[in-house]
């Protein structure tokens, strides 16, 4: 027989299990993801069956956020390999819209079927797609942030160093919120130099190479680099950073990542505490702070 009083308390307790339950529902959407996948980032009028195949991104939303900043991030591989469906990118993509910023993961034309600057070229029209239409997807379109992984990383220095690219869509590279590359080549990459047939022992910076357009006024860049990266490019993008200052340019940095080489640099972007997810993160935040919206 229930007694008034025990009637009491299992009332009780089915109130308090309904805000736990809330509770729990709620902590299941705190960093919940949204993905659109497969969006054109180009004007499908002239293109070629290649670009039209390559040329789409993936889109990665926290879900419940408004004004929020936003990543477009380019795959490595060499400018020969890779895509937006490669496993570690969408956990990098994950990592990040779960922490509130929404990633745009691109991908683009690879050589030897496309050469430069085709690359490049679809490198700065993502970070138009993105800085066009990420308002319309509650993103705040002032904080729209560029980066990558090795290719991915001279991508992104590209469109950001050499405005050419922009200018042709439209922008500049004032447009870029900030540029993140991680394990890049400020020097002319080495899959030009073989379209181009010189041999990967010689070393050129041309107008393929980031480090030609240097100057005092660029985008902040945050190059996250692994102490035991490949010969010679921890040195490649120190020399990059130091060139800038002596320009008068600080806003440009390195910041270096003890135990990481080529692969585990962003191979554990995903893992609690990881010291590199965790500075882009605080790049992205910090950078971006002047122009939050109330």
């Amino acid at each position: 027989m229930t007694t008034p009083r025990l009637l009491r308390l299992l009332v009780v307790l089915a109130i308090s299990c309904s805000g736990f339950e809330q509770i729990a529902r709620a902590d299941e959407a705190a960093g919940a993801v949204e993905v659109v996948s497969n969006l054109p980032y180009k004007a499908e009028q002239g293109l070629t069956g290649y670009e039209k195949e390559r040329c789409q991104l993936d889109l990665y939303l926290p879900k419940g956020a408004k004004a929020f900043p936003s990543l477009v991030w380019f795959h490595g591989g060499g400018m020969t390999g890779g895509s937006k469906e490669d496993k570690s990118t969408q956990q990098i993509a994950r990592t990040f819209a779960q922490a509130g910023i929404a990633v745009a993961v691109p991908s683009y034309r690879l050589s030897p079927k496309a050469t430069f600057p085709a690359y490049v070229e679809d490198a700065a029209a993502a970070f138009a797609w993105a800085h066009q239409q990420i308002g319309a997807r509650g993103g705040d379109a002032g904080r729209v942030f560029i980066g990558g992984h090795s290719a991915g990383a001279y991508l992104s220095s590209m469109v950001a160093m050499d405005g050419r690219y922009l200018q042709k869509l439209g922008l500049d590279p004032s447009a870029i919120a900030g540029v993140i590359p991680v394990s890049g080549q400020m020097m002319t990459h080495f899959t030009v130099r073989k379209e181009r047939g010189i041999a990967e022992s010689t070393v050129i910076a041309d107008e393929a190479a980031p480090i030609y357009y240097s100057r005092k006024e660029t985008p902040p860049f945050l190059i996250l680099m692994g102490d035991h990266d490949w010969p010679a490019r921890l040195e490649e993008n120190q020399y990059f950073a130091a060139f800038q200052k002596t320009l008068g340019n600080a806003r440009v940095s390195v910041q270096v990542v003890p135990g990481r080489n080529h692969g585990s640099i962003v191979g554990e972007i995903g893992k609690p505490g990881d010291p590199v997810a965790e500075a882009i993160v605080r790049f992205i935040k910090e950078t971006g702070a002047s122009t939050l919206k109330p």
